[in-house]
């Protein structure tokens, strides 16, 4: 990633736009041959020489012309026909995009492959789920590993989707109305480096296109977040279900010999919230002053490089994290019996109205001995065959089905058929 992003890539991407134009121009008669093959043969730059320019005449792309034209000579007046800088740089731009969204989505396929083959491995492993931090109903380790799974691949097309509404030129001259050039140049250009010209421009391509693709890895960077903090937090002692891989060699604290901290799931948080800044940054280049104005150059060219190398960073952490975590199955199983099977409340709520008695009464006595039960430290199943008012309406075999585990993976199958095909 950060190769994609480096000065030498870039230059070499403007030496392809303006090798294109040449050619295109070559077709139309406007270059001889001998121009065209002088050009081809010569043509490079040197990035040191560029900086040396650029020093003194404070244009980046004069000083990467200047260049050229010392390794071409006299054929280069043929270079840089009829086009303004940003017919150049932004095309160049989208070309640079799409080789850093396709190892995006190289990252995100890996840490599909990683959650989908531990959702297969823990697909019935139960565990607690749990709503606003507190005990729900039971859930297995697959299905939260599948949901994770599910919104990773419409991460993959949301960044795809980026990609594909970046994947755009332009060489439609100094403000878009192809005065020095015409639209067929643009078409062909474009053609010949694998992109769409846009229907309509100014001197630049609009930056919602841009706004699209940095929003679209912070979207990223969240589902990464989220996926981190729930392993932050069931990695808790008070819960000590799910830790990140930890060595042997590894320390914990400088203090504490026997801590174990989630440190690679944190800096994945931490992260996400560097890529949350660069998308508000993408969102303010949308505005620019009439055709345009560069307040957005100087932005993306921190932003871009830095989002993409960071997401392609957390993107390795997490598929280390997933692909290495240690599963507490033993203690997962403890964490559920700790509710004292109050979880079946849900169960038994639909089985008093089933039996004819009102929901909210029905509630109300679940609900009683529910909290009585989780209070006194009781298993609810024997909480409730102590209420006669219960009791007289449930035989034992109807109370059996109430208490049936089994109701809660009963459809896992059918999820991941959904979800995995």
């Amino acid at each position: 990633m950060k190769k994609v992003w480096d000065l030498e890539t870039k230059f070499q991407k403007w030496l392809e736009v303006e090798l294109a134009a040449c050619w295109v121009h070559t077709q139309m008669g406007l270059i001889s041959q001998a121009d065209y093959h002088t050009i081809v043969e010569k043509a490079q730059f040197d990035v040191q020489r560029i900086n040396e320019i650029e020093a003194e005449v404070q244009h980046d792309v004069i000083a990467f012309l200047t260049s050229v034209a010392e390794f071409v000579g006299p054929s280069s007046r043929f270079v840089h026909l009829g086009l303004t800088s940003s017919d150049v740089v932004d095309t160049a731009f989208s070309m640079l995009i799409q080789e850093a969204g396709k190892l995006l989505l190289e990252d995100i396929s890996e840490f599909m492959k990683a959650l989908h083959q531990q959702a297969e491995k823990y697909k019935l492993t139960p565990m607690m789920g749990r709503t606003h931090g507190v005990h729900a109903e039971p859930t297995t380790l697959g299905l939260k590993l599948t949901v994770w799974y599910d919104e990773m691949q419409r991460n993959y097309d949301r960044v795809n989707l980026a990609m594909e509404s970046c994947r755009v030129g332009k060489l439609s001259g100094a403000v878009g109305n192809y005065a020095h050039m015409s639209p067929e140049v643009e078409q062909q250009v474009c053609e010949k480096l694998n992109l769409v010209p846009a229907k309509a421009s100014t001197q630049i391509l609009q930056r919602d296109r841009h706004a699209h693709f940095i929003t679209s890895l912070a979207i990223v960077g969240g589902t990464l977040d989220k996926i981190a903090t729930e392993i932050r937090a069931l990695q808790k002692t008070e819960m000590n279900e799910i830790l990140e891989p930890f060595s042997s060699k590894q320390k914990g604290s400088s203090a504490m010999p026997h801590k174990k901290n989630p440190i690679l799931c944190e800096r994945v948080s931490g992260l996400s919230r560097t890529l949350r800044g660069y998308a508000v940054t993408a969102l303010e280049n949308q505005t620019l002053w009439h055709e345009r104005d560069i307040s957005h150059s100087s932005a993306e060219r921190m932003i871009f490089p830095d989002a993409t190398v960071t997401l392609d960073y957390m993107f390795s952490l997490m598929t280390r994290v997933i692909s290495n975590m240690t599963v507490n199955e033993v203690q997962m199983k403890e964490n559920i019996e700790k509710s004292y099977n109050v979880f079946y409340s849900q169960q038994l709520l639909l089985k008093l109205v089933d039996k004819g008695m009102s929901r909210e009464d029905a509630y109300r006595l679940v609900q009683r001995n529910a909290h009585a039960a989780f209070d006194e430290r009781l298993s609810f199943d024997i909480k409730i065959s102590q209420d006669p008012q219960i009791t007289s309406l449930l035989s034992q075999l109807e109370l059996s089905e109430v208490f049936n585990f089994g109701k809660y993976t009963q459809h896992v199958d059918a999820i991941f058929k959904k979800v995995y095909g």
